[in-house]
């Protein structure tokens, strides 16, 4: 997992309320273990048509929304059943955050542990910067803000354990893998 201190991008737009997981990435994909790949399936259902071609209407498919890396979406995504597929899948796609007014506990936690970055804002604000789709927007990590071209900050609330694990680009274990000599020095003067 790559560190993740800066995100500078334009954003897709998907306004649906309640995106659930299945909606993210259909159970039928689910028998992988592999992270790569995924991404094809995120949004499969709204993405393609029946006969597999694109559905030209659905934000991912606009040539415009190419190589963005940051999702605005409707109140309360990520509902649904747990699956680490789904961030897994929207970070193959090329999303490196995902901002709302509300997102499901079970879907940030995942999010998080695996380098995607869950943004909750005032759905105001959240209304506000789906206006400007085209705008530039650059999200701070360590500072914990998001800023529009215009120079307006959007300040979110971001543990400091997750926070530190996006940083450094690490997950759980990998933080504590970080910390082995600190722990085998710990466990022997504890033994002593």
């Amino acid at each position: 997992m790559a560190a993740l201190t800066r995100i500078v991008s334009r954003s897709v737009v998907l306004r649906q309320t309640n995106i659930d997981t299945d909606q993210i990435i259909p159970a039928r994909f689910l028998s992988t273990t592999e992270r790569a790949g995924l991404g094809k399936n995120a949004f499969n259902d709204w993405r393609w048509q029946a006969d597999g071609s694109p559905n030209a209407d659905f934000a991912f498919n606009q040539p415009h929304n190419q190589g963005r890396a940051i999702l605005l979406a409707g109140r309360n995504f990520g509902c649904g059943s747990s699956r680490e597929h789904a961030p897994w899948a929207l970070t193959d796609l090329g999303l490196q955050a995902i901002v709302s007014s509300e997102i499901a506990d079970i879907f940030r936690g995942n999010s998080l542990k695996n380098g995607l970055l869950p943004i909750v804002l005032d759905e105001a604000d959240v209304q506000e910067l789906m206006q400007n789709p085209d705008d530039e927007l650059t999200v701070d990590v360590a500072a914990r803000e998001l800023r529009n071209s215009s120079g307006k900050t959007y300040t979110f609330p971001l543990d400091g354990f997750s926070q530190t694990c996006l940083l450094e680009g690490v997950d759980q274990l990998g933080w504590l893998l970080g910390r082995v000599d600190e722990i085998e020095r710990y466990e022997a003067a504890k033994a002593a």
